[in-house]
């Protein structure tokens, strides 16, 4: 076989890598990672036809006025990195001025990593609240093998970092529906939190929310104060369903009452359906595995598909 020449070579090591469907969210992203390879995939074929990288500048651009875009990757810088657990951070981004990323509940912005030379995208949703001024925090779950978690865990105070988006979002209104139902496991608490706050904020709002958090043990449960503070107010119940731990006496008594151990299962969901106050609308972020058993448990304890929303 004839060697590739090395100026191909070149041309191939420029090529828009296709998305694996690990990197596409699944949310409905407009533009989707796809179609931002579709567009880049173009560009670089006619700069290949005319033998023209210049032509191939414009795809690494990014957006420099420092707002969140859906189209194109904005940089933005570190500000502060806080480990909660043993594989779960807290990253604090810096927003220009007293700048909001303006999100709508539970929307989701896409980050961009290069390792290796290999390009990863993935979606976070930022738990601060989403008119906070002049900064926004991600909850990220570093896995050891995961590309995008190797990239991360190099971050450190002052480095810059692409985002773009806002995407999806659960379009939530006051006093809407009578009972959230909130089902997160791990870092599905994400886009829970700037939900439960806008409801704790507004007096008004007299929405009552049952929150199941699902963790491995007591101790990979991220964010307690926040969560502790959240259950003292008056519409809101938070329980925690520990899969690995095997009984409740070495918690701090104050979770004791509100605990199970094990997982979430179909009994269990129908004890929890049964103490919700009104009739709940359900909400459901964790892995595809974890949004599927919920789905059918909530089915078969009668809660129909349009009564639940998927992050």
């Amino acid at each position: 076989l004839q060697a590739m020449s090395d100026s191909e070579q070149d041309w191939l090591a420029l090529r828009p890598q296709e998305p694996s469907p690990s990197q596409c969210c699944g949310g409905g992203c407009k533009p989707c990672i796809y179609d931002v390879y579709e567009k880049e995939l173009a560009q670089w074929e006619r700069a290949k036809a005319k033998q023209d990288k210049s032509l191939l500048v414009e795809k690494k651009e990014q957006s420099s006025n420092s707002v969140l875009n859906p189209d194109t990757f904005t940089a933005f810088s570190v500000s502060s990195v806080e480990q909660l657990t043993e594989d779960t951070y807290q990253y604090k981004f810096e927003l220009p001025g007293n700048s909001s990323l303006r999100l709508s509940l539970g929307q989701h912005i896409v980050l961009r990593g290069v390792l290796n030379g290999l390009e990863v995208q993935r979606a976070y949703t930022p738990i601060s609240p989403g008119n906070a001024e002049g900064y926004f925090e991600v909850l990220i779950k570093c896995y050891e093998a995961g590309l995008m978690s190797q990239y991360i865990k190099t971050w450190r105070k002052g480095d810059t970092v692409l985002w773009r988006g806002p995407f999806g979002g659960f379009p939530y209104q006051p006093n809407k529906h009578g009972e959230l139902l909130m089902l997160a496991s791990g870092t599905g608490l994400a886009p829970m939190l700037p939900i439960l706050q806008s409801i704790t904020d507004d007096e008004e709002d007299e929405t009552f929310v049952t929150l199941v958090g699902c963790f491995a043990t007591f101790d990979k449960i991220y964010l307690k104060p926040l969560l502790q503070d959240l259950a003292r107010y008056w519409n809101i119940r938070i329980f925690y369903v520990l899969s690995q731990e095997t009984s409740l006496e070495k918690l701090p008594w104050s979770y004791q009452e509100n605990t199970y151990t094990g997982r979430l299962n179909e009994d269990l969901m129908k004890t929890i359906i049964n103490s919700c106050r009104r009739r709940p609308f359900v909400l459901i972020c964790g892995s595809s595995a974890f949004n599927e058993d919920m789905t059918r448990y909530l089915k078969a304890a009668g809660i129909e598909e349009n009564s639940c929303f998927v992050f």
